[in-house]
């Protein structure tokens, strides 16, 4: 080396930088990469993915080599770069060559390629990954070696490679990955998949019509009061029942008897023959699961029913679905009525209005760990009927309760303290 001329000398230094690097851009292009995109590209047949998933496959080997070349060529370019200084200034020149050829190596061959390769991780690590992988296979002789003296040093000290973990994210991790990863996805279709990973905390207790309001067909009321009820309904399916809601006969869907309806052939007969059977759901049944049972079973309607086997509610397939894409049907129109926005900025609403609905439509923080309604969360915190107008906060909420009937609260005033000053 010390007979080659200077002008060699430079070149192959530069060269030797130029491969450190490549290595360093290599390393943190390949550890930035996003393994998600990279295993859906490498599904797609991409061949630089592919390439690339395999080299990360296998984080040791991978490591492995990239620190054998860009240690091997490191220390090959400051030999050089010794040879280089002592021809030029003598022994003076090593003292000099270390300084200059670490800030060189410092700056273009690890900060600026490694910025790079963290900025475009693609664009460096799929090109690299055709280069790489071939080298491994050329030099895995040596490092093989060198990983096993690296495991034997580590047993030395009590520490043992783990074994390779799968990427799998909780739930949070998702709502944060489709938050913040989702910058091609309308925000439309980012609540949606949102919606949907929350869809596992809330049961049909949250979402069910309570008893009270369920609206339906009594076969002990007079012929023309039960067909003014099927047309005048807005609903296109009904619970049908004998005296009260516990001696329920069935389900019936109008359009099943709409034809007979409309020709004035409809009778009783007619009508308990359109029924189906009712069907049951334990309170407590989780959104997710409830919705697969809804689709197995081919039904979109069933009564909540406690322990004792007493309906407390009903719930249909489209409030279901209503928790995910939002509200969508004509027969969510009454329940508009349950929330409206008053000129004072406060919000008027029905006391039987869930308190799921109106974290989810106001992005209001209201408990939901206990009572399901506006009525029963006031009640709770309350733990007492309360004695006419009544006020209370929860959170930066303030509730007034407007109405009462029946030892049951029927419209509350409500609105933020942050920006609403109370109503007189």
């Amino acid at each position: 080396m010390t007979e080659l001329p200077l002008a060699t000398l430079f070149i192959l230094l530069a060269l030797l930088i130029v491969l450190s690097a490549f290595f360093s851009s290599s390393e943190t292009g390949l550890v930035a990469l996003n393994r998600y995109r990279l295993r859906h590209q490498a599904q797609a047949g991409h061949r630089g993915a592919r390439l690339a998933q395999g080299l990360l496959g296998q984080p040791d080997r991978m490591f492995g080599l990239i620190l054998l070349g860009n240690n091997l060529v490191n220390i090959l370019a400051a030999s050089i770069a010794t040879v280089i200084a002592l021809r030029l200034l003598g022994e003076a020149g090593i003292w000099v060559s270390t300084v200059i050829l670490t800030i060189v190596i410092l700056i273009f061959a690890e900060l600026a390629p490694k910025t790079v390769a963290a900025l475009h991780p693609q664009r460096i690590a799929y090109p690299a990954s055709y280069v790489l992988t071939p080298l491994l296979k050329l030099l895995y002789p040596l490092v093989w070696l060198v990983n096993v003296m690296a495991n034997i040093l580590l047993k030395a000290f009590g520490i043992r490679s783990a074994a390779i973990q799968a990427d799998a994210l909780n739930r949070d991790e998702l709502r944060t990955l489709v938050k913040e990863g989702g910058r091609n996805i309308s925000m439309d279709h980012q609540q949606m998949l949102i919606n949907i990973l929350d869809l596992e905390h809330g049961t049909v207790d949250d979402v069910m019509v309570p008893r009270q309001d369920i609206v339906g067909i009594d076969l002990d009321d007079d012929w023309e009061t039960i067909l003014q009820s099927l047309t005048q309904s807005i609903y296109t399916r009904m619970p049908v029942w004998r005296g009260s809601l516990e001696n329920i006969v069935g389900m019936l869907h109008i359009r099943t008897v709409l034809t007979r309806l409309a020709q004035n052939r409809l009778d009783p007969d007619g009508l308990i023959k359109a029924m189906r059977r009712p069907y049951f759901i334990p309170e407590g049944t989780p959104l997710t699961q409830q919705l697969l049972e809804f689709q197995s079973r081919e039904r979109r309607m069933g009564l909540v029913v406690d322990e004792y086997g007493d309906i407390q509610g009903l719930v249909t397939l489209d409030d279901i679905l209503e928790e995910i894409v939002g509200e969508y049907t004509t027969e969510s129109s009454g329940r508009q009525r349950l929330l409206r926005k008053q000129e004072n900025g406060s919000w008027l609403v029905d006391g039987s209005t869930t308190v799921r609905m109106l974290n989810r439509r106001l992005n209001w923080e209201l408990p939901t760990a206990g009572a399901k309604t506006v009525n029963g969360l006031i009640l709770e915190q309350l733990e007492s009927l309360p004695d006419g107008r009544t006020s209370l906060r929860i959170s930066n909420l303030i509730f007034t309760i407007v109405d009462m009937a029946d030892n049951r609260i029927r419209k509350v005033r409500v609105w933020e303290t942050a920006d609403q000053e109370e109503p007189d």
